[in-house]
């Protein structure tokens, strides 16, 4: 693409993963767009303590503004962005002044530019707006030019262009090859499964019957469990709670253990191809992925080859209790194949460009 795009992006937080899953999704899509020589300003706001647990230093990839949860500063930034920026994207999530960024960043739209909604949770917005007539975000919807979607699929599509959205495309999670690959194992994430996930509501039942009930009745097996909030959750013997395993120490966390656990929010499930950042970081350090069920799955990986599928606690046990190391490692190889192929943050920052390309400069490119 000829045309230089300046980006401002308003999101949660690109600098720091803690208690923000959506972190590594920003760095992938942000990183590949500075590769295609687009320049991006990231605006996130100093909540939950997530500047003082930052796993980088401000990127040289990206500009990096950090603001106080304060309005008026606020406003200025928004300014300067309106000002500055070909196209802005107001995140789902950012934490402060969602309802206002929503509001303010829709009446930014000019000729010029492009305003885009990016739902990195379209499943809770979509239950949320669904679930009340007089939620303020409905009337934004048709106001922005596109609605971005973490996942999703053609439910979350539809159900998008069915309150409103001109456009909405899916930009799924993917492989950031600068950052997770295959490592040297460590002793302290070995055993037999591992699980990494923060602790909510809508998981925290799925946690207990993919992770928690198989690791209770496999006693001789070793279980790993990381992310933050499970500290108090009762667990068997057999199960090593980790905490908050930072960015740095995830390709180990993959790589080590025999075979690692994905489990789907219930949202994600109840709308499918929604696949979790962390299968493409698993499956980019090689590893044997063993996923619960959703609707979509063989879109990214093909079952029993490149991933393992299981609905049922009960069927963890089982392919714990068979799965051999060498199974473990074909698995993981194919897996790691087919993200180099279809689904590192280069193929997603190539469609996000060339949906905005289309929509900017009317460049005929080819979506695929």
């Amino acid at each position: 693409m000829e045309n230089k795009l300046n980006i401002a992006f308003f999101g949660s937080s690109i600098v720091s993963a803690y208690w923000n899953g959506a972190a590594t999704y920003y760095r992938g899509i942000v990183k590949a767009l500075h590769k295609m020589g687009h320049d991006v300003t990231f605006y996130e706001p100093d909540i939950f303590e997530r500047q003082e647990h930052r796993d980088i230093d401000d990127p040289d990839w990206c500009n990096v503004i950090v603001y106080k949860k304060d309005k008026l500063s606020l406003r200025g930034l928004l300014r300067k962005a309106q000002e500055e920026s070909d196209v802005i994207i107001k995140a789902s999530g950012v934490g402060a002044y969602d309802d206002f960024l929503e509001s303010e960043v829709a009446k930014m739209k000019s000729k010029k530019n492009l305003i885009i909604f990016w739902d990195v949770d379209a499943p809770a917005t979509l239950d949320r707006i669904e679930n009340d007539e007089n939620d303020p975000f409905r009337d934004l919807i048709p106001k922005y030019d596109f609605v971005l979607t973490y996942g999703g699929g053609q439910p979350v599509i539809d159900a998008y262009e069915k309150n409103g959205a001109k456009k909405c495309i899916p930009i799924y999670n993917a492989l950031d090859t600068d950052t997770h690959f295959s490592v040297d194992p460590e002793s302290k994430f070995e055993g037999s499964l591992a699980f990494l996930g923060n602790r909510l509501p809508d998981r925290e039942k799925r946690v207990e019957e993919f992770f928690i009930k198989p690791a209770k009745e496999l006693p001789d097996h070793k279980f790993l469990i990381g992310g933050s909030g499970w500290g108090d959750k009762k667990m068997s013997d057999n199960v090593d709670y980790l905490g908050h395993v930072y960015t740095k120490d995830h390709n180990a966390f993959n790589c080590t253990p025999m075979a690692v656990l994905n489990i789907s929010r219930d949202s994600m499930a109840k709308y499918g191809f929604s696949p979790a950042t962390r299968i493409f970081e698993a499956a980019g350090a090689g590893a044997c992925i063993i996923t619960d069920y959703w609707k979509g799955i063989s879109t990214f990986f093909e079952p029993d080859e490149e991933i393992i599928v299981v609905k049922s606690g009960e069927e963890v046990k089982k392919v714990i209790s068979e799965l051999t190391p060498e199974r473990a490692k074909k698995i993981g190889e194919a897996a790691y194949k087919k993200v180099l192929e279809k689904h590192t943050y280069e193929h997603r920052a190539a469609l996000l460009e060339s949906v905005i390309s289309r929509k900017l400069y009317g460049e005929a490119k080819s979506l695929d």
